[in-house]
C-alpha cells in the first residue's frame, strides 16, 4: 500500500476531494524529489514529511499545511527551487514552505548563530502566516519521536533546543498536547537515566493511588448526577518533566509532588463550570488562595478553565480543573483548533487566533530592535512564560504580564513612548518603586515626564522581552548618537592642526576617504572616532587633498570641553577620580570612547607623549554634575563618630556613595569615603568642615 493512501483517507474525512486532490499532488512531487535520499534510521526520507502531514492531519489542518508539511524539506535537501513550488502549488504554499526551511547559503560563526538566525526568519515568515509555526512544530515533533538513531551529542542539543524553544512556543499558542510530548520526548533524551528512574517511581506510586483515584471520581460524579449535569471526570497523571521541574525548583521529593492528586472535569457550558466549582467546594473543603478564574480572565494563549485546589478524603490534596468542552478542546490543541473548529462549521474561536497574532507582532517588534539574532532570540526566551500576572491600568483594561514583572514592564506593555517616558509609579494609589514585581489584581498607573528616558539600571530587574528591547535599543541609539557627535569634535580638533575645519569638509573629501577606508558611511566613520577605534588625525589626514597632508601629528591646541558628568561616550578614571578643577588629560579606548584622567595619574605613563592616543581635554566653565571623589580619614576611635562625619558631609550638599572602616589600632581608625562633589571648591569645603572635628586627626584625598 502506498505511503499516501493512509494519509488520503484521514483527509476525506473532512477536505474536498480536489483539496485532497492538491496535497497528493505535493505527496507525488515530494516523492519524485527525495528520491535516493534516506533517513539516519534507514527509511526512505519521504516518511518524514508523510508523518508530519498525518500530525496535522489530526488537527484538521487546511489543505495547504498539509502540502506544505509534505514539501518543507524539498528546497533544503533537494534541487528544487522556491520558484518551482511557487508555479506547481501557489505562492501560498511556496511562502510556508520558505517559511519552515533552514537557512543553509549563508556561513554562520557557530551553531547557536545559525539555530537563532533560522529561527528569526521562522518568526518573519511566521508574522505573514501563523501556519509556518504549525507545519514547524509538527516538523519538530516527528524529529523528536525519531531521535533514538542520532549519536547521543547531537540527541542531548536537539533535546535541549526543543524543551528551551519549542516547548514554550507549543505552550504559547495553547497546543498543551504537542507541549507534553515534547516535553516528555525531551526528557528522555537529555536525562535518559533519571527519566527511566522516576518513570519506574511513578509506576510503582500508581499502584498505591488507583484505590483513591477511583473513590475520589466515584463521590464527584455521584454528586453531579444528582444535580443532572452532564460531564466527563478523569484523574490526571503528572507528566514526568513537570514533576522533574517542580523537585528541582521547589526543592521537594518525589513523594512529596505525588501525593497531590489531579482531576479534570469538563462540562456542557460556561453556567454549569460555576455550578459544579460551588457543588466541589461544598464537596471537599477549597484551601484559601488556590482558586484561579481563567474564564473569566483566559491566559494569553486563550486557555480557559477554573483551577481550584481541595483538600480530599484522608487529607490528601486534590487539584481541579473545571471547563466546557470547547475550552478542552482549545487546552489541548491552541491555536489548531481555529481549524478544527472550522472544519467542523462550529463557532471558529477568533481569540485564539487573534491573541497568537498579537505575540507574533510582538515577536516582530523584538526583532526590530535587537541587533543580532542572538540577542533576539535571548528576548524570545526571556518571554516565554507559563505564569501570568493580570493587573489593571487605571481605565480598567487588563493587562497579562509574566509573573516577577515590575511597572516599568507594565509601562512597555502598555506603549513603547509609556516605558521610556516613565519615571514613577502608583500601585492601588500608593507611590512604589519601579523595580517592585507587580501582584495580580493591582492597579497601576504610570506617571511620565516628557523629558525622561530609559535607565540602563532598569535591565537588572525588567523581565519581558518587549522591555528589555526596548531599553537596549534606546541605549544603543542613544551611544550612536553621542559617538557620533564626540567623533565631530574629535575630527574637528584634527582638522585644526591642518589649518581647515569640520564646516569645511567637501563631498570629495568624504569620498576620497570612504574610498580608502571602505567603510559604509560617513556618519560610520565618525562613530569609530567616537568610539576610540579610529584616530582623528589618521581619518583627516586620508580626507585632505594630498598637498595639505602631514606625516605626523603636532599638538592639537584647541581641546575638548567637557561641560557634563551624564555621558556614554566620556567616562572617567577611577584610578584616580578626576573633578572641575583638576589639570587633566583624555585618551582614546577602543569601544569607550574618551576616558578622562589626571594629569599627574600614573596610569598615563606610556599614553601621555603619545599623540594618537592622548587628546588634550578642559573642563568648562559651565560643567556641571556631580563627580565621585574618593578621601581618606584618620580619626580617633569614638562612640558616633561615623554618624557625625556624614552629618557633616551632608550639610555641605554633598552625597555619600560609599563608605569603609578598617582599624588602625585600639584607638585609631581609617574611614574611606566615597563622595559626590561639583569640583574642586566644593570639595576643599567638605574636607575644611571635616578637618574642623577634634576627634579627626588626618583628610587626604586618594589620588591613585
Amino acid at each position: 500500500m502506498s505511503l499516501i493512501d493512509p494519509l488520503s483517507s484521514k483527509l476525506s474525512s473532512y477536505l474536498e476531494p480536489n483539496q485532497v486532490k492538491k496535497v497528493i499532488r505535493a505527496y507525488r512531487f515530494a516523492e519524485q524529489c527525495h528520491q535516493g535520499q534516506y533517513r539516519q534510521s534507514g527509511d526512505p526520507y519521504i516518511t518524514h514529511p508523510v508523518a508530519v502531514a498525518h500530525i496535522l492531519a489530526d488537527m484538521h489542518m487546511d489543505h495547504e499545511s498539509l502540502m506544505a508539511s509534505l514539501l518543507h524539506d524539498v528546497i533544503e535537501d533537494t534541487s528544487a527551487t522556491k520558484g518551482q513550488i511557487s508555479r506547481r502549488f501557489g505562492k501560498t504554499v511556496a511562502e510556508l514552505v520558505d517559511g519552515v526551511s533552514k537557512l543553509t547559503e549563508i556561513e554562520f560563526s557557530s551553531k547557536a548563530e545559525q539555530q537563532a538566525e533560522n529561527f528569526q526568519k521562522m518568526t518573519l515568515a511566521m508574522a505573514k502566516d501563523i501556519r509556518v509555526v504549525l507545519v514547524k512544530l509538527a516538523d519538530r515533533l516527528h524529529n523528536m519521536r525519531t531521535l533514538g538513531v542520532l549519536n547521543p551529542k547531537k540527541k542531548r542539543r536537539i533535546a535541549r533546543e526543543t524543551l528551551e524553544i519549542y516547548a514554550p512556543i507549543a505552550q504559547r499558542l495553547g497546543m498543551n498536547d504537542i507541549r507534553v510530548e515534547f516535553e516528555e520526548l525531551g526528557f528522555d533524551a537529555l536525562h535518559p537515566l533519571r527519566s527511566r528512574r522516576m518513570r519506574e517511581a511513578r509506576k510503582a506510586a500508581r499502584g498505591h493511588r488507583t484505590e483513591l483515584l477511583s473513590e475520589i471520581k466515584q463521590t464527584i460524579e455521584l454528586e453531579l448526577s444528582k444535580e443532572k449535569i452532564d460531564n466527563e471526570v478523569s484523574g490526571r497523571e503528572k507528566h514526568l518533566w513537570s514533576i522533574y521541574q517542580k523537585m528541582v525548583q521547589k526543592k521537594k521529593s518525589f513523594k512529596e509532588i505525588m501525593d497531590v492528586f489531579a482531576f479534570r472535569i469538563v462540562v456542557d457550558s460556561v453556567d454549569n463550570c460555576y455550578r459544579v466549582l460551588g457543588l466541589i467546594h461544598n464537596l471537599f473543603k477549597p484551601v484559601p488562595g488556590e482558586f484561579k478564574d481563567y474564564i473569566a480572565i483566559p491566559k494569553s494563549n486563550g486557555y480557559q478553565s477554573l483551577h481550584t485546589v481541595l483538600v480530599g478524603m484522608h487529607g490528601v490534596p486534590i487539584e481541579v480543573q473545571i471547563r466546557t468542552r470547547d475550552m478542552d478542546a482549545m487546552a489541548n490543541y491552541g491555536i489548531a483548533a481555529h481549524w478544527l473548529y472550522k472544519a467542523s462549521d462550529d463557532e471558529t474561536p477568533l481569540s485564539t487566533h487573534s491573541r497568537a497574532g498579537r505575540w507574533v507582532q510582538g515577536l516582530l517588534e523584538l526583532q526590530q530592535h535587537a541587533g543580532n539574532p542572538l540577542e533576539f532570540i535571548e528576548h524570545v526566551k526571556t518571554d516565554l512564560f507559563p505564569d501570568e500576572i493580570y493587573v489593571f491600568t487605571p481605565k480598567g483594561k487588563i493587562i497579562e504580564l509574566p509573573s516577577g514583572a515590575t511597572p516599568v514592564d507594565f509601562a512597555y506593555a502598555v506603549h513603547t513612548d509609556v516605558g521610556n517616558r516613565c519615571i514613577a509609579c502608583e500601585l492601588d494609589g500608593h507611590l512604589a518603586s519601579l523595580s517592585e514585581p507587580l501582584q495580580s489584581g493591582q492597579k497601576v498607573r504610570i506617571i511620565t515626564a516628557k523629558s525622561a528616558q530609559p535607565n540602563p539600571t532598569w535591565l537588572n530587574f525588567v523581565i519581558t522581552a518587549k522591555a528589555r528591547s526596548a531599553v537596549r535599543h534606546f541605549l544603543k541609539k542613544q551611544e550612536h548618537q553621542e559617538s557620533v557627535t564626540l567623533g565631530k569634535k574629535l575630527l574637528d580638533r584634527a582638522l585644526e592642526n591642518f589649518g581647515s575645519s569640520y564646516p569645511e569638509i567637501r563631498k570629495s573629501w568624504v569620498k576620497r576617504l570612504l574610498k580608502a577606508t571602505d567603510a559604509p558611511s560617513f556618519e560610520f566613520v565618525l562613530q569609530q572616532i567616537g568610539l576610540g577605534e579610529r584616530m582623528a588625525f589618521a581619518v583627516a589626514n586620508l580626507m585632505l587633498p594630498p598637498s595639505k597632508r602631514k606625516k605626523e601629528q603636532a599638538n592639537i591646541g584647541s581641546p575638548v570641553l567637557l561641560d557634563t558628568n551624564e555621558t556614554m561616550l566620556i567616562s572617567y578614571g577611577r584610578c584616580c577620580r578626576p573633578i572641575p578643577g583638576d589639570p587633566i588629560l583624555g585618551h582614546l579606548s577602543s569601544g569607550r570612547g574618551l576616558v578622562i584622567h589626571r594629569e599627574s595619574c600614573g596610569n598615563l605613563a606610556n599614553i601621555r607623549n603619545n599623540l594618537e592616543k592622548s587628546m588634550p581635554v578642559k573642563w568648562s566653565p559651565q560643567v556641571k554634575g556631580e563627580f565621585p571623589v574618593e578621601c581618606q580619614i584618620e580619626v580617633i576611635s569614638e562612640r558616633g563618630i561615623v554618624a557625625t562625619l556624614a552629618a557633616r558631609i551632608t550639610e555641605q550638599d554633598a552625597t555619600i556613595d560609599q563608605i569603609s572602616i578598617s582599624d588602625q589600632s585600639v584607638q585609631l581608625s581609617t574611614i574611606k569615603v566615597l563622595v559626590g562633589v561639583r569640583d574642586r571648591i566644593h570639595l576643599a569645603n567638605i574636607l575644611r568642615r571635616i578637618r574642623s572635628l577634634s576627634a579627626v586627626r588626618r583628610v587626604t584625598r586618594i589620588k591613585n
